[in-house]
C-alpha cells in the first residue's frame, strides 16, 4: 500500500477533523523518522496514516486496533504494516520488536501532545514551539489530561533516545508535515 491509497482510505474511515490531523500528524513524524534512521519512509508514512484510521468505527479496546488490521489484513497489506499497527497500543499483546513498531508507539501520544501545545500557543504557530516547552507542558497533568506521559516516556526508552530529543524531531516533523 502506497502513501496515497492510505491516506484514501484514512479519509474514507475517518470524518473527524481532529482524528484526520492527528493520523496526519502521526504520519508526518512516522516519515520524519524513517529518512532520519534510513527507512523506507513510504511505508512508515502508511503506518502513521492508519494508525488509527479504526478508531471512530471501533473505539473499544476489545476491538481497536484489532477490527483495521483485519480489514488491512483482508485487502493484502503488507504483514509489516499491520504488526506495526497492532503494536501501536499497549493492550494489544503485541511486543514491539522492529524499529517502526517502537517509532509508531513512541511518537503517537508525543505527535498528538505537541498539536495540543501548538494549540494553546498564542501564535498557534509550530515554527516558535520548542522542545523545552512541551517538557514544561508534559509536567503539567490538567493540560491534555488525555494524553498518556507514560507511554511518552516509554516509546522514548524502548527507542532508546532522550525525550527532548524524540521531542525535537517531532517538532521538526510537524513543521515539515507529510
Amino acid at each position: 500500500m502506497n502513501v496515497e491509497d492510505a491516506k484514501s482510505l484514512m479519509y474514507e474511515w475517518v470524518e473527524s477533523p481532529s482524528l484526520r490531523k492527528h493520523c496526519e500528524s502521526v504520519a508526518a513524524s512516522m516519515n520524519y523518522m524513517a529518512l532520519k534512521n534510513g527507512e523506507d519512509a513510504e511505508m512508515w508514512t502508511v503506518v502513521g496514516l492508519l494508525h488509527d484510521f479504526d478508531y471512530e468505527r471501533y473505539p473499544t479496546l476489545e476491538d481497536h486496533p484489532f477490527r483495521g488490521s483485519e480489514h488491512l489484513k483482508s485487502i493484502g497489506v503488507d504483514e509489516k504494516i499491520i504488526r506495526a499497527i497492532m503494536g501501536h497500543g499497549n493492550h494489544t499483546g503485541v511486543m514491539r520488536e522492529s524499529l517502526m513498531e517502537k517509532t509508531i508507539f513512541a511518537v503517537d501520544e508525543l505527535s498528538g501532545f505537541v498539536g495540543a501545545c501548538v494549540l494553546v500557543r498564542p501564535d498557534k504557530d509550530i515554527n516558535n514551539l520548542e522542545a523545552p516547552s512541551v517538557k514544561k507542558k508534559l509536567k503539567d497533568k490538567a493540560f491534555a489530561r488525555q494524553v498518556s506521559r507514560e507511554d511518552i516516556t516509554q516509546g522514548a526508552l524502548e527507542l532508546g533516545v532522550e525525550l527532548d530529543v524524540l521531542t525535537g524531531d517531532v517538532i521538526e516533523a510537524q513543521k515539515k508535515g507529510i
